[in-house]
């Protein structure tokens, strides 16, 4: 079952409108912007709890980020390996 959706009037500049409605495809402009509202509020949301944390905590620093996204690559190669494996 869907969410229950309201009408709802905004303003936007021309330009940006029209390249979203450009790339919205069958599922349509309203579809469209709202998923990239939905990804903004998931960002703020990170943003609040990485602020969070980080009062908490201290700021993460460059080599745990990088060791980050380094562990990140090699579970991406391994699931495309086991993906590769599989067929």
């Amino acid at each position: 079952m869907s969410e229950p959706t309201g009408k709802y009037s905004i303003t936007m500049p021309r330009d940006i409108a029209e390249a979203a409605r450009a790339r919205s495809g069958p599922s349509g402009l309203s579809a469209y912007v709202a998923a990239a509202v939905a990804r903004q509020i998931e960002r703020d949301n990170l943003n609040e709890l990485i602020t969070v944390a980080e009062a908490e905590h201290g700021p993460i620093g460059e080599e745990e980020i990088q060791a980050k996204r380094d562990q990140l690559q090699r579970a991406r190669e391994a699931q495309g390996q086991r993906g590769t494996d599989a067929a």
